[in-house]
């Protein structure tokens, strides 16, 4: 059996830019590596993300916002992430489970234990074996946002108070959940941050040989 590692965070943490680099460095270690990103990994999946982070879908109420996450989830489990790890494979995701948990449980106010109930039935209960959150403070997070270029999508286009529930609700979901998650300071340079977060997986993955 293989890994199943999710990175997480608020927007503007450099979870993507962590998970360049941590997939770089267990290649070239000669680990079977299989990257994928949430919502997507999948012709199905991405077609539902086309649809989530539309800004003409503004009206888009918050279950079906929450379904279609779920829905996209549920493909990318039975067609991507489940048979990758069962070949032994160390799989990547740019964002799972928790995103839905902060952004659609917390930011959205359906509760965390409502999205668990729908994501359960999505995913047949898999979960990370382990998850680093990169966690930096919302003005942080903004000013990083700002120098990047580029529209912003329908969820990136939400009022600041979500915005800042969302970043919130990382913290409080590490608390929740310290057996799985990682809390990892993304203010620190990057490349200290990356070899916390590979000595990590390096463990993780020398303990499954």
């Amino acid at each position: 059996m293989g890994l199943l590692i999710t990175l997480e965070g608020p927007d503007g943490s450099g979870k993507t830019m962590q998970l360049d680099m941590l997939e770089q460095a267990l290649l070239a270690e000669g680990y079977p590596v299989v990257r994928s990103r949430e919502p997507g990994g999948t012709a199905i999946g991405e077609a539902i993300r086309d649809v989530i982070l539309d800004p003409q879908y503004a009206e888009m109420d918050k279950m079906t916002e929450a379904l279609l996450y779920a829905a996209s989830r549920a493909q990318h489990v039975a067609e991507k992430i489940k048979p990758a790890v069962e070949k032994g494979s160390i799989v990547l995701l740019d964002r799972f489970l928790d995103s839905s948990l902060v952004y659609q449980g917390i930011g959205r106010g359906m509760t965390i234990e409502t999205i668990e109930a729908i994501n359960r039935f999505a995913t047949g209960g898999l979960e990370p074996d382990a998850t680093f959150m990169v966690y930096i403070d919302y003005e942080e997070g903004l000013r990083r946002k700002k120098k990047q270029k580029g529209s912003l999508d329908r969820m990136e286009q939400q009022q600041e108070i979500f915005h800042r529930r969302v970043n919130e609700g990382y913290l409080a979901l590490a608390h929740r959940y310290p057996e799985r998650i990682v809390l990892i300071d993304g203010a620190r340079d990057p490349q200290i941050v990356h070899q916390d977060i590979l000595k990590r997986v390096q463990k993780l993955a020398k303990a499954r040989s």
